[in-house]
């Protein structure tokens, strides 16, 4: 089967599923069905434009935009998209820490966040190796940016938690997982299309899975006289959040 082909059916099962499972509900869920999909007019959009992208030829295709971009560029190069695609995190649990007002608590927000990013992982590394594409800087598996994907999970996790209470909070994380996405070209780490997607991908998985809340009651703290305490925690190496438990 062409490459081309294979990547729009991942996109057409997630909605096909979406539609499947909303059949069947009263009218309420309808309203909430046609929210989602109006949603997820972005995230298809970016996709679909990055798979034109990615597989045109001329002036629109992505060798031709990339040279565009770096012919005033003078070997640019910079590490800070290896840390901007954590700064959503980062915003979240700070805001926790300020005690600001959010849809979850820290442990389901968390959990939220690790479920959606596994989902996002396994897609973006399995069409990584199913189309093997070639980097722009000649190295394996470009298509599509991890870096941008995962920026978009913790983004779009962000957005969920605060657009009620803190519009401000919720957007600031697209601005940090856009800049990631800027970066990855200008770094000539990624194609255009390869961001593009990486984007639309993160997007609508976290969607997915705050439409459809897995493990919604599972939280072995509740009801309990335990406090969890989260921050984040990176240097110039790693990322990682630092969790304190009180009994």
């Amino acid at each position: 089967m062409n490459k081309l082909l294979l990547f729009p059916f991942i996109i057409i099962f997630f909605n096909t599923t979406v539609n499947s499972q909303t059949d069947s509900i009263a009218s309420s869920t309808k309203i909430e069905q046609s929210t989602f999909l109006k949603k997820s007019i972005l995230p298809i959009s970016l996709i679909g434009s990055g798979l034109i992208i990615n597989y045109s030829n001329g002036s629109f295709g992505k060798e031709n935009l990339q040279e565009n971009i770096h012919d005033n560029l003078d070997d640019f190069h910079t590490n800070i998209d290896n840390f901007t695609m954590f700064a959503p995190v980062i915003i979240m649990y700070s805001a926790d820490l300020m005690k600001i007002e959010s849809k979850n608590d820290v442990f389901t927000q968390t959990k939220y966040l690790a479920i959606a990013g596994l989902v996002n992982n396994l897609i973006t590394v399995s069409v990584k190796k199913i189309t093997d594409e070639q980097r722009p800087n000649g190295e394996e598996y470009s298509f599509p940016s991890g870096h941008t994907s995962n920026a978009f999970v913790m983004a779009t996790v962000l957005h969920h938690e605060f657009i009620d209470s803190s519009p401000i909070i919720a957007y600031s994380g697209y601005v940090f997982a856009t800049t990631t996405g800027v970066l990855r070209v200008l770094n000539n780490k990624h194609w255009v299309s390869d961001v593009l997607v990486g984007a639309g991908l993160g997007i609508i998985v976290t969607d997915l899975v705050y439409r459809f809340e897995p493990l919604k009651n599972w939280n072995p703290f509740k009801n309990k006289k335990t406090q969890v305490f989260m921050s984040p925690s990176f240097n110039k190496e790693q990322f990682g959040l630092y969790a304190n438990l009180r009994f």
